[in-house]
């Protein structure tokens, strides 16, 4: 077991910031904590790590109940949004701090800063201070330096929340190398739907102080628990049940909305009796793909992606009629907006 979460409640006044939450993170692994902002996310990051204390409940690190240790008596890496690294100190004393602090021999350090230079992959650059260093470097300092002391787990905060989209993408690809090699039990926060679903082994859907769904990337996408959980990983049209482009397909209209992903709205040049009619508003070119945004006879906004090949089929113009019908949509019992 790597972190086990039981019962925790934390409250700011009288906003419910976690809310009976129940986890379980195996050893290991990197999870995401994913939702909007005011979910819980942070907080109950920050109760794992100890810089919170939980109103209730229980925290378990390895085993070991945590709950009332001290964020130093955890061995808890953390890192933060904004690097928080020592302006005044190189990247190598950055990196050796907490292992300075803890009066370890000076060889230790010295072979563990240059073994973790090589890790994030800043060899050459232990000399340069934070501002000589890029932003995405500047966070992978961060990250050597809360994994200097070996720490039982690691747990990050919008660890790319302020690099641009670039560098974002490029230090997700090297977070999901780096948990290969170290394979520490890591835990990020993030808001990011495509980072969630790039980076992590498992996602913790949060909303609202609680827990949504707990899945693999692929099960949070293709088998969504709720309405909420169905609305925020990834785009989706949310129609009424009564839409045309339900009616003659055999979809369950007992519920009064129901989640079409634009992957799974069909359109053809022409009618078969299945399909609804429709006008091409608006046509996005994303690269690789083509985005349409359709609108029904029943004036209602359906938006749908191609990929290049079948947009080349179809040959779709602006203003062009269309006809359309879901290959696949979803309905739940109750729809909480984002």
């Amino acid at each position: 077991m790597g972190i086990l979460v039981e019962d925790v409640s934390k409250q700011f006044g009288s906003f419910k910031a976690v809310d009976h939450v129940n986890l379980e993170i195996q050893s290991g692994s990197l999870v995401a904590l994913l939702g909007p902002s005011g979910s819980g996310k942070s907080t109950l990051l920050r109760l794992i790590s100890g810089l919170e204390a939980p109103d209730s409940g229980r925290v378990w690190l390895t085993g070991t109940d945590a709950t009332d240790q001290s964020v130093q008596d955890r061995n808890i890496g953390f890192v933060f949004q904004h690097y928080a690294l020592f302006k005044h100190l190189s990247v190598r004393k950055n990196i050796g701090f907490a292992l300075e602090l803890r009066k370890a021999p000076k060889a230790r350090v010295k072979a563990r800063v240059e073994e973790l230079l090589e890790l994030v992959q800043l060899q050459g650059l232990g000399d340069r201070y934070p501002s000589q260093l890029s932003g995405g470097q500047r966070q992978r300092v961060a990250l050597a330096r809360a994994l200097a002391v070996e720490p039982q787990v690691l747990l990050l905060d919008e660890p790319f929340g302020a690099l641009d989209a670039k560098v974002r993408k490029d230090l997700r690809a090297w977070l999901r190398r780096l948990h290969e090699e170290v394979h520490v039990t890591t835990v990020f926060v993030t808001h990011d739907q495509e980072e969630a679903m790039e980076v992590a082994d498992q996602i913790v859907v949060m909303n609202k102080g609680r827990i949504e769904q707990v899945g693999t990337p692929a099960e949070i996408y293709d088998h969504p628990a709720s309405a909420f959980v169905m609305s925020f990983i990834g785009p989706v049209n949310v129609l009424p049940s009564t839409s045309g482009i339900f009616q003659g397909n055999g979809f369950d209209s007992a519920h009064q909305e129901m989640f079409l992903r634009p992957q799974d709205v069909v359109i053809q040049t022409e009618s078969n009796g299945a399909t609804a009619p429709a006008r091409v508003n608006r046509l996005i070119h994303l690269g690789w793909e083509i985005q349409a945004e359709l609108i029904l006879d029943d004036g209602q906004v359906v938006t749908a992606h191609l990929t290049r090949e079948r947009f080349d089929q179809l040959n779709l113009e602006p203003q062009q009629r269309v006809y359309v019908k879901p290959k696949e949509a979803k309905s739940f019992p109750l729809y909480y907006s984002i």
